[in-house]
């Protein structure tokens, strides 16, 4: 069945927006399309259909198809836990952990899952658009490499390079990437894009016609920069290392402490949307702004390790005192842990067995535990405010705040108590992720904190967005091309 590839000359080039952006718009003309990425590397997942998790953009390219996202769509998933070291889940479930030397040698042991869920997509769809990971060129990993030229040889795939050429350097990475491929893996390259273009482009016609000349590879689109995508969720946490934009008519401020393992960020995303709020990124070094209106903890894929860097850094002191003071303070998922009055992990799931005193916001007390909870839910928050998300976390939480919930969900007609609410009512907890995104939910929070109602629809400007994206790039590449190099 058809299928195509694209690549990258290096990390961040655009990979994952322009599959995003060619799911919609062979998804517009009708086509079944399907995303795929064999490996990724991320703690920003998302909760499949299926019940299990894969990488937040390989589901944002589901949505871009007009599917439901499955496992299938990311068969490997890494989820950071250390500097050296991953989580590792296979169609969806946690297998275990291993660090990167370590992993190397896995590798050619994942190879069968990951074209057992290529074939499951191709089964079901008129086209596959994979995404690659990282480098091309990364040819000291190639043994074993299962992300890029080693998929695209086991699957004989075509493939499509993507550089980038707002960083610099463009000529050099594309034809740099041909001199270090051997011969088989070159040939299933069928042409090239240059991605993130500013200006007038007639002034890189003698710069397309250069890489050809080394390569023998056909420009198959000269892409000008999609300002747009800031709109849509971002997948690499380099994303977080910029400060947001002042926005002029904000009225409340945000501040959301940006520890080492911080996952599923993306529940940020319809918060730096609304005009009336500034997200403000702190690094836990640094001090608390006197303008706070909100502390919000994000989850982690770490969070004892968090916990100890929010305590290293003193920040921790900041939030106590604020909260002493009667301010605000959400916790989601791992963020809701670090509240309470301790976490515990006797199995050793993050690291070695032990624990930490938390930061005693909340009268909770969390267990780490190796099951993990993957699910979609609704409900209705202690705001009265409906909303939709979901649940991704190891761990148990128990304790008498308990008694006063943040949500009850309905789960298949079951109501169900979760999280938890201070005797103040200003520090509350939640396992649920995605409660902002809901355009119901976010105004509640937005009209608590007097930043007034809420301005924007986030799902309807993400769609919108989308549309946009797949317009751009059926102006400046040959779609009709594409989809004969597929078959």
């Amino acid at each position: 069945m058809p299928a195509l590839m694209f690549q990258g000359t290096g990390s961040n080039v655009g990979k994952s927006l322009l599959v995003a952006g060619l799911c919609r718009a062979f998804a517009n003309r009708g086509l079944r399309v399907r995303p795929f990425k064999p490996q990724n590397m991320s703690n920003n997942a998302a909760v499949t259909a299926d019940g299990g998790e894969i990488g937040r953009a390989q589901a944002l390219q589901a949505r871009a198809a007009r599917v439901p996202p499955t496992v299938h769509m990311n068969p490997v998933l890494l989820k950071p836990q250390s500097e050296v070291g991953a989580q590792i889940v296979v169609q969806g479930k946690v297998i275990g952990s291993a660090k990167a030397a370590a992993y190397q040698s896995l590798k050619a042991g994942l190879m069968p899952a990951v074209l057992d869920s290529f074939r499951k997509l191709q089964s079901e769809a008129d086209l596959v658009l994979v995404e690659g990971a990282g480098s091309a060129s990364e040819v000291n990993l190639r043994a074993n490499d299962i992300a890029n030229m080693g998929f695209a040889r086991a699957a004989q795939c075509p493939v499509i390079l993507i550089g980038d050429i707002d960083r610099g350097g463009v000529i050099a990475s594309v034809v740099g990437t041909k001199t270090v491929l051997n011969a088989e893996d070159e040939a299933l390259i069928k042409g090239f894009v240059i991605n993130k273009f500013r200006g007038d482009s007639r002034l890189f016609d003698e710069g397309l016609t250069i890489i050809t000349h080394h390569t023998n590879w056909p420009a198959m689109g000269l892409i000008p920069y999609f300002s747009a995508a800031a709109l849509l969720p971002a997948e690499d946490a380099l994303a977080l290392e910029a400060p947001a934009p002042k926005k002029g008519g904000a009225r409340r401020n945000i501040v959301v402490p940006i520890l080492p393992h911080v996952s599923n960020f993306d529940d940020l995303d319809p918060l730096d949307a609304e005009p009336g709020v500034q997200v403000i990124r702190l690094r836990p070094h640094e001090t608390l702004p006197r303008e706070t209106d909100l502390v919000l903890l994000l989850g982690s894929k770490a969070t004892l390790a968090d916990l100890a860097a929010l305590k290293a850094g003193g920040l921790h002191h900041d939030i106590i005192a604020f909260a002493r003071r009667g301010g605000r303070v959400l916790g989601l998922c791992g963020g809701y842990q670090i509240l309470g009055q301790r976490i515990d992990d006797p199995h050793g799931i993050e690291g070695p067995a032990g624990g930490a005193e938390g930061l005693g916001l909340l009268d909770v007390v969390t267990r780490l535990t190796p099951e993990k909870r993957l699910e979609g839910v609704t409900g209705r928050s202690c705001f009265d405010a409906p909303f939709s998300g979901y649940e991704m976390h190891m761990g148990e939480t128990l304790g008498p705040d308990r008694m006063r919930p943040f949500a009850r969900l309905d789960r298949g007609g079951v109501p169900e108590e979760e999280g938890a609410v201070s005797a103040s009512g200003r520090i509350m907890g939640t396992y649920v992720h995605g409660l902002f995104a809901d355009d119901a939910q976010r105004a509640a929070w937005l009209i608590a904190l007097g930043a007034g109602p809420s301005e924007i629809a986030y799902e309807q400007r993400v769609e919108e967005t989308l549309d946009a994206l797949a317009a751009h790039l059926a102006a400046h590449m040959d779609l009709d091309r594409l989809l004969t190099l597929a078959r």
